[in-house]
């Protein structure tokens, strides 16, 4: 059976399926990044802060020096906060089915070095020797912070961040050269290949990103799936070692629970296989 930690964080091996954590995260900060909708969010809160002058700051800073002192915090706790969201979501996304709670999750995770970060930048503004009950005071701020961010980033976050958030991100071209198969699907559902099975004439193609019938033989649709790792389990069905549950019997033959919640017959010939791989 797969383990946990090749779930969350498989190996790099011949294709595209097992990318690394690392690759995976960094292009979900790049969809944050070049949203348009992420830095007028951004640019909003700034601004609210600037005008507000909280904590003080109205008071103790003019308007430029405000200005450049809220600015300088918000980057630097966005940036904290945007990163511990997105390696949640990458490290939990196949655990965590809800968006919303895995970037809860990650809000908590942001929410101390956020405090840190930012009594670092008050006291370097203002000046002082921190004490303990002002680092606990910044870290409760740090997590407000983090949870405004995560608030409104979900409020506001276009279809593109969602998708990239929700689902693994879309192989590039590079990497879908060792999946043949992948050329003869549409661009939206051009991901990592779950399970194939037979629909009349056609093979019905799972990927993480969606399922399309396509017009082809399931032989020759098994021979297109290039360095993907799974195994053809019946005379009509392929399925992909990262879309395996478990295994369990069926009216007494064995049978393989997806992570979608479909059982998959497993033919008397390819159960020594079945079980060998997956048992």
């Amino acid at each position: 059976m797969i383990g946990p930690l090749q779930t969350l964080w498989p190996e790099r091996t011949e294709n595209f399926v097992e990318r690394p954590l690392l690759q995976s995260a960094l292009r979900e900060l790049q969809v944050f990044l070049r949203a348009p909708r992420f830095w007028a969010t951004f640019g909003a809160v700034v601004l609210i802060f600037w005008v507000t002058g909280p904590y003080g700051t109205a008071e103790r800073l003019a308007a430029i020096p405000r200005l450049g002192f809220w600015l300088v915090l918000h980057a630097v706790a966005w940036a904290i906060a945007v990163t511990a969201i997105v390696l949640v979501n990458t490290l939990l996304r196949d655990r965590i089915p809800s968006l919303g709670r895995r970037m809860a999750l990650g809000t908590l995770v942001a929410g101390v070095p956020v405090g840190l970060a930012t009594n670092a930048i008050s006291r370097a503004t203002f000046g002082g020797t921190p004490t303990i009950s002002d680092l606990a005071a910044s870290i409760a701020t740090g997590l407000l912070l983090s949870a405004l961010f995560c608030a409104l980033t979900y409020l506001t976050m276009s279809s593109r961040q969602a998708e990239a958030l929700s689902s693994a991100p879309a192989p590039s071209e590079e990497e879908r050269i060792d999946v043949p198969l992948l050329r003869r699907l549409r661009p939206e559902n051009r991901g990592p290949i779950l399970h194939m099975t037979v629909a009349d004439h056609y093979t019905e193609v799972t990927t993480s990103r969606g399922r399309e019938l396509i017009l082809l033989r399931f032989s020759d649709a098994v021979a297109e799936v290039g360095g993907t790792p799974g195994l053809q389990v019946h005379r009509s069905h392929f399925v992909a070692d990262m879309h395996v549950e478990r295994l369990l019997r069926s009216d007494g033959k064995l049978a393989i629970l997806l992570k979608d919640g479909s059982e998959i017959p497993v033919s008397r010939s390819r159960t020594d296989a079945v079980r060998t791989r997956w048992g």
